[in-house]
């Protein structure tokens, strides 16, 4: 039997984070993770990219792990520009956020998901703390009274005072604890691709609203952007089909040639949206975070930026909590109370704003437009909402 503090079922992004910021206090953490470390050499940038909040930086770099990711491999974002489909990407109505306007150099990064997995791995290897079982399943998860124990698949038995369900959207840690979700699917797919333009990205993260869904341009650090294109099912199966020619000409008609002609493009791949919130966030000797306890559309990139918030919040509810009582159920409530509220108001946020621009009402779109332009000139509410979605 290995003996823990706390076992965290989960080795992504915000799972590493989560042992890291409890490593931090000087428990013993166990890290339980299917897919191995990933290997950076291939000099290729991958599908999967977060936009990494300057809140969600700060973790990191309390951490040490944000040194670790290589600064030319960090693309940063300084202006965001959103649109709907009934207006030219030069209009009045474009909403428009600058972080020169708040005395900020940026709004926050485009990175690499498999790059913040590296960086948390390399940093909790100098840990003697902090073990990675990596690749290892669970097979089995036992609340008692005293301890949580988890039996691998390959037969290793593990417990500690606490598990920390931080295996994703599908979480089985989640399931074995008996935890019921409530959501919908958004009937919805993400196209996810790299594209080359005829322009430059100019530190600019842009987001047209078409009537089946958002079309999104990242910036990336080579001088591509990263396009994230939820629409239907149908048109997703469609735009994965196309030959390059194809595919490039429709992002470049569905972006409204914001940057020109679109002339090259990447591999593509696909995923289905839908919303996703754990009725309880915690269990005795159990606790929820990421996207284990909740999944939402992706159309503001605030996904990752959840769960690492989740990750810093379970730390300080801890901090300073006997190892003993780690585990304990009124301890773990006051997490699910600092967490469960945001969270919801963000959830709901980002499901209202997607049935807002998905309306084709004629009326709902006029009314869009004029709350857009008003928005803009209401200086004092959209430096609050920027600063918000920093996550200051």
């Amino acid at each position: 039997m290995n003996e823990y503090d706390v076992i965290v079922a989960g080795g992504g992004m915000v799972g590493l984070a989560t042992a890291l910021a409890l490593g931090r206090q000087g428990r013993r953490v166990a890290v339980v993770e299917p897919q191995p470390v990933p290997v950076i050499d291939d000099g290729r940038i991958e599908l999967r990219v977060s936009a990494v909040s300057r809140a969600s930086q700060a973790l990191l770099g309390r951490l040490g792990a944000w040194g670790s990711i290589e600064s030319a491999a960090l693309a940063a974002y300084r202006e965001m520009r959103v649109w709907d489909w009934q207006v030219p990407p030069d209009s009045a109505q474009v909403l428009s956020f600058d972080s020169a306007a708040i005395g900020e150099p940026e709004l926050g990064f485009i990175v690499e998901n498999r790059r913040i997995v590296a960086a948390l791995a390399r940093t909790i290897a100098a840990l003697d703390n902090i073990e990675l079982l990596v690749p290892a399943r669970a097979g089995s998860v036992e609340l008692g009274d005293d301890a949580a124990t988890v039996v691998l698949e390959d037969g290793r038995r593990l417990r500690a005072q606490l598990l920390v369900g931080a295996d994703g959207g599908r979480s089985q840690t989640r399931a074995m604890a008996g935890i019921e979700t409530r959501g919908w699917s958004y009937e919805q797919r993400a196209v996810v691709t790299h594209v080359t333009t005829a322009e430059g990205h100019r530190d600019t993260a842009f987001q047209r609203f078409l009537p089946e869904g958002p079309l999104a341009l990242l910036p990336l650090y080579d001088g591509r952007s990263s396009i994230v294109w939820s629409t239907t099912p149908e048109r997703a199966e469609e735009l994965l089909a196309l030959d390059d020619a194809g595919f490039v000409s429709a992002v470049t008609d569905g972006c409204d040639r914001v940057l020109g002609e679109v002339t090259d493009c990447d591999r593509r791949a696909a995923f289905p949206l839908h919303l996703s919130h754990a009725i309880d966030y915690c269990r005795s000797r159990f606790v929820l975070v990421g996207d284990a306890a909740h999944s939402v559309h992706p159309l503001a990139g605030q996904g990752v930026n959840l769960g690492f918030a989740d990750a810093a919040g379970l730390a300080d509810t801890l901090d300073g909590v006997s190892p003993r009582a780690l585990g304990d159920l009124a301890v773990l409530r006051r997490y699910e109370r600092a967490r469960k509220g945001d969270n919801l108001l963000m959830m709901g946020s980002l499901d209202a704003l997607n049935r807002l621009f998905r309306s084709d009402s004629e009326l709902v779109g006029r009314v869009r437009q004029t709350g857009l332009s008003l928005f803009n000139r209401l200086t004092p509410l959209k430096h609050a909402v920027i600063r918000r979605a920093m996550g200051g």
